[in-house]
């Protein structure tokens, strides 16, 4: 007897698939004749509408909080109240425009991707054809309720998990949830075969697959979240995981602000005890603080991220989450199915041949013959038969005619038509499961010549036909026998055949597929396919594209084997067949916690849960919609070539933003160690806080171009992910070499220019801010490439024309009457020939540091 309605789903679901159709409404409480409309009102209320929940869009208030719970903008934002509360406006209305730019830029930009995201959701309300009070109505999905009874026909999607109570012919597309190509044939009599997966009952069809052919009625036995859909949706789990781009920005920001908290006390305790002045101290160490922290990160990284986004939108990838443009450069795995990826998703007539398996173009018009003489509705195969290229333009055959067909049925596997030949004989022609025809077959022919089969097929035939199934074909085998003239004939008639040969189906790879998965190769990207379709045919689709697939896994192994063991199997198989959605997240997940960065490629519901585990989730348009619910990023186009542009797109972003962490951490770190220097061999503190503000403010002002800086071919080459270990290098390597060079400034002023005592303390000021300036704007242009800066690779014009702004406007302020109110003087004639020395010398010594790093494998 089938379960009450409470059962939990699937299993509900499997019950049903086992009963006969009378017991089945007994346990939802209805008859075949559907429900009333009050009823059905009454049930919609108690089990609610026939949705599944999904991920939503971020609010406003949501992306506002997140840009401002940033490490960086807390500290900037405590700096500039303690310097508020210390009275110093000047300094706190600096460092609140400072937050004001950071956190605007990326609300906004965050926005914008919000929005355009949400026009990717296709808002199509579907419909089914459901019987109410005794008539056919079209009624939304969302409101079919358990115990009514839809109708199903070719084009429709299921919709809901339903009970079939009629059908005929009946061919239904399980790919979204299976990943296979061949629609699955359907019938209405129980199947209760024990130990059969859910999908492989024949009794019963999945909200979310969709008609291929035929026509049916079907008995709703679950909705919305009690659905299969809904289990794997429920495998979404909202509480993500941290991409690798989330980790590596978030290492570096604690990083930063573990300086500042190292750093600003220490300042503040020299200065307090070298000056006597603590409160002075304590404004000259806040405004430190600010100059060691990056505090243009977020708006750096908020502003690469949507430039890098429309750049690719041109390209034909459409980004939802900003964020996610990193990890896509980052990516050195790519997990993807094959349907439509790296085959055309389209079922082909791929070969004709006698039971020699050598080409034979009579077997292939046998079977023309039968699928062309078939009145019920052809499935794929029967449409790839007549579509081959050798009948386009053919709209008959001549002299042949249609006497009698005896249609498919799932017992016999095998249809068959008589068609009254040119010479005026009937032929029985025969197509269907090599062994149900094998059943019906007493000879077999051989050019030309009939030979007969004693005691059943021969073995070494038998092999003949199971090496196109190892090649990965879906097969029919074509008999025939010649029939006496009768105006009708039966099941009884096919017996006696004579095997002629088979046809075999497959779903070609494309033409781009090779050189796509060469280029993602050549860029460092090792490509593995995770399929729900058997290993035979996904290892002859790898193998004609040109991946190895020395080790296939298979949905058992990945079952049985425990994480430990499945973990570093996974770093030598290209291809896992057989697998259900959430082993497939399970690998996503495994081989991220391998040190990965994985990129996943789907569009339909079993792909789901690996989307949302993947470090970056690439969907298509045309994909299911809890599978565009779950991508990080859409492609417009299923092609690997366009994915390869987007992996590039997305490493140009990294490139520009390391940039900016590289030279802001290395400068600013070198402008502290130089400060904590000056404030022990100074009478007088090396810079006043509005000084150093200021000098601050101009920096990142010409750091504002470096998101549309060009990119040098080699550093766009491999991936590049996070690495705040190579960061840490840079900053100790680097950022010294810019105090050594600040140090020599102070030796310059006190010893040349005099500037050593207070008296002159303005002229020292000035002299460093000058030069500090100069050195941290010119250092881009050093830190930006790996090659000879300005004669082998030169910044962008807007970069170029930034640097050139923020020089000429520094020096115009330290020079001009308005940096008198900044506590500036003029500098003296000598200075500037020093000057130029001093940051040539500073620039060539960098370069040198930067090749090293590199030689040795230190920074990449």
């Amino acid at each position: 007897m089938l379960a009450s309605p409470r059962t939990q789903a699937p299993d509900r679901v499997l019950v049903a698939a086992a009963a006969d159709v009378g017991e089945v409404c007994a346990a939802l409480e209805c008859t075949v004749a559907g429900l009333s409309g009050a009823e059905a009102a009454r049930r919609l209320a108690r089990h609610g509408p026939n949705t599944v929940t999904v991920h939503r869009r971020t609010a406003a208030a949501g992306i506002l909080l997140r840009a401002v719970a940033n490490p960086l903008v807390g500290l900037l934002a405590i700096l500039a109240g303690s310097s508020f509360a210390a009275g110093d406006l000047a300094a706190g209305g600096i460092m609140v425009v400072m937050l004001a730019i950071g956190v605007g830029l990326r609300f906004v930009q965050e926005h914008r991707a919000g929005r355009a995201a949400e026009t990717l959701r296709r808002m199509i309300r579907i419909h089914a054809s459901v019987l109410r009070d005794g008539d056919w109505h079209d009624v939304p999905l969302d409101g079919l309720v358990p115990g009514d009874v839809v109708h199903l026909a070719a084009g429709d999607m299921v919709p809901a998990d339903v009970r079939l109570i009629a059908c005929k012919d009946l061919f239904v597309a399980q790919g979204v949830l299976t990943g296979e190509s061949f629609p699955v044939e359907k019938f209405a009599a129980p199947d209760d075969a024990p130990g059969r997966q859910p999908l492989e009952r024949h009794s019963v069809c999945w909200l979310g697959t969709s008609v291929e052919s035929g026509t049916g009625r079907a008995l709703v036995v679950a909705t919305g979240r009690d659905t299969l859909f809904a289990e794997i949706s429920a495998a979404l789990d909202p509480a993500e995981a941290p991409t690798a781009f989330d980790v590596g920005l978030s290492r570096f920001t604690w990083l930063m602000v573990g300086l500042v908290a190292a750093l600003v006390p220490l300042v503040f305790l020299v200065n307090g005890f070298t000056k006597g002045d603590w409160a002075a101290a304590a404004l000259f160490s806040l405004a430190v603080g600010v100059g060691l922290t990056p505090e243009m990160l977020p708006m750096i990284v908020a502003v690469c991220l949507a430039r890098g986004a429309l750049d690719m939108a041109g390209r034909r990838v459409v980004v939802k989450h900003l964020d996610s443009m990193q990890n896509l450069g980052a990516m050195d795995v790519l997990c993807t199915d094959k349907t439509g990826t790296l085959t055309l998703d389209r079922i082909v007539l791929e070969r004709h041949c006698d039971v020699r398996l050598r080409a034979d173009p009579e077997v292939l018009e046998l079977a023309w013959l039968n699928s062309h003489f078939q009145t019920g509705l052809r499935n794929v195969m029967d449409r790839a038969i007549l579509e081959h290229e050798r009948f386009r333009g053919r709209t008959g055959p001549a002299g042949c005619t249609l006497v009698d067909e005896i249609p498919f049925d799932f017992t016999r596997r095998v249809m068959s038509v008589v068609v009254r030949m040119p010479d005026g004989r009937h032929r029985l022609i025969c197509k269907g499961a090599p062994e149900a025809v094998y059943a019906r077959c007493t000879a077999f022919e051989v050019d030309g010549v009939v030979h007969p089969l004693q005691g059943g097929v021969p073995e070494e035939l038998q092999r003949e036909c199971d090496a196109l199934g190892t090649d990965g074909f879906r097969v029919l085998a074509v008999a025939w026998r010649d029939v006496e003239e009768r105006p009708a004939y039966s099941r009884e008639d096919e017996r006696a055949l004579v095997l002629r040969g088979y046809v075999a189906f497959f779903d070609p790879p494309k033409d781009s597929a090779q050189d796509a998965l060469a280029a993602l190769a050549g860029a460092g990207v090792a490509v593995k396919v995770l399929t729900g379709d058997n290993e035979r045919v996904s290892g002859k689709i790898c193998r004609e594209v040109g991946l190895p697939v020395d080790a296939v896994l298979l949905g058992a192994d990945v079952e049985r084997m425990a994480d430990a063991e499945l973990a570093p199997a996974l770093e030598r198989a290209t291809l896992l067949a057989r697998l259900t959605p959430l082993q497939k997240a399970r690998v996503v997940r495994l081989l991220r916690s391998r040190g990965h960065v994985v990129g996943y490629l789907g569009d339909g519901i079993n792909d789901a849960p690996a989307l949302r585990a993947a470090d970056i989730g690439i969907s298509v348009d045309s994909a299911a919609d809890i599978a565009l619910e779950s991508a990080d990023c859409v492609l417009l186009e299923k092609d690997l070539h366009v994915l390869a542009e987007g992996v590039r797109g997305g490493r140009r972003v990294f490139v520009n933003i390391i940039k900016y962490v590289r030279m802001g951490a290395s400068s600013n770190f070198g402008n502290m160690l130089s400060v904590l220097l000056a404030s022990v061999a100074l009478p007088f503190v090396p810079m006043t806080p509005l000084q150093i503000l200021a000098n601050n403010l101009l920096y990142d002002c010409s750091q504002v171009a470096i998101p549309g800086d060009d990119v040098d071919p080699e550093l766009i080459a491999r991936p590049r992910p996070w690495d705040v270990r190579q960061i840490s290098r840079f900053i100790l390597l680097v950022g010294p070499c810019s105090s050594i060079f600040d140090c020599v400034t102070f030796a310059v002023m006190w010893l040349v220019f005099g500037a050593d005592d207070p008296a002159r303390a303005a002229l020292f000021r000035t002299g460093w801010f000058v030069e500090s300036l100069v050195t941290q704007t010119l250092v881009i242009h050093v830190i930006r490439t790996q090659r000879l800066p300005w004669l082998e690779s030169r910044a962008s014009r807007s970069l170029s024309a930034a640097t050139l702004a923020v020089l000429v406007a520094g020096i115009w302020l330290a020079q001009s009457p308005l940096g008198a109110t900044c506590g500036f003087v003029p500098l003296p004639a000598a200075y500037w020939p020093i000057l130029i020395v001093t940051v040539a010398a500073y620039l060539a010594v960098t370069h040198a540091a930067m090749r090293l790093l590199v030689r040795h494998g230190w920074i990449a």
